[in-house]
């Protein structure tokens, strides 16, 4: 398993040092340094951070929704943010879209330097990150840039089976909803966010949610993770 991870860690630094060297990913790090610096967050503000994790079709999404609905959690989605920013007529959008259109990676500065963004607009300082860090390297990048652990870890447990079912019976229309392609992101999140897991896991951050069942019986349990973080009561206002 480790032989596995090790090789395949050394063919993704390969692929994102070649999309380093490119000159497109080049201009786009340095539009996004000033906002990706070392300063981390705005001095002022102590954000208290929960990361949330899990596979395609774990159902994060719609849980994360719900926390942040009840919480009062500010929801940063990985995912939305650059999609947002791709979707803006700014040339970082046009910059973010090219990178992805000629099948290159966006560093890892990039997704982060947004969601130090949406930190420091949020209107609450309860934070919940949807969907990173996707791997080690987004992990170290994001604390080295943000200059804070995650102070939560919620991560969702799903049999692959129901992952695969979720997935397919959402019918959104997604070109990436197929067997085959459903099967290679499945493989992708068990060989990079594992590692991510296991790292948290073993400072005692993470707590693991069984995703399986309805949304509401799969939401008591998220609820009961919070209520059992009695240091926490006040910050979190329940």
């Amino acid at each position: 398993m480790w032989r596995r991870f090790a090789h395949l860690s050394l063919s993704i630094s390969r692929t994102k040092l070649q999309s380093l060297q490119d000159p497109t990913v080049l201009k786009l790090i340095n539009t996004f340094s000033s906002d990706a610096g070392n300063d981390g967050v705005a001095s002022s503000r102590k954000p208290f951070i929960t990361f949330v994790l899990g596979g395609p079709g774990s159902g994060k999404g719609t849980q994360c929704e719900k926390i942040a609905s009840i919480f009062g959690f500010a929801h940063l989605s990985a995912g939305e943010l650059l999609r947002e920013e791709m979707s803006s007529p700014s040339e970082n959008g046009e910059l973010i879209r090219n990178v992805i259109k000629e099948g290159k990676i966006v560093p890892s500065a990039i997704t982060i330097s947004l969601i130090k963004r949406g930190i420091n607009s949020a209107t609450s300082d309860k934070i919940l990150i949807d969907g990173f860090p996707r791997s080690e390297e987004n992990r170290i990048a994001f604390e080295k840039i943000i200059g804070v652990e995650p102070d939560l870890v919620i991560f969702f447990e799903c049999p692959e089976e129901e992952m695969v079912k979720r997935i397919l019976g959402r019918n959104q229309g997604r070109i990436d909803d197929n067997m085959e392609t459903i099967r290679k992101r499945l493989k992708v999140f068990e060989d990079l966010n594992m590692p991510v897991v296991e790292h948290y896991s073993s400072k005692g951050k993470v707590h693991k949610i069984t995703a399986t069942g309805t949304v509401d019986e799969i939401f008591e349990r998220v609820r009961q993770v919070f209520a059992s973080l009695r240091y926490l009561k006040a910050f979190l206002s329940f």
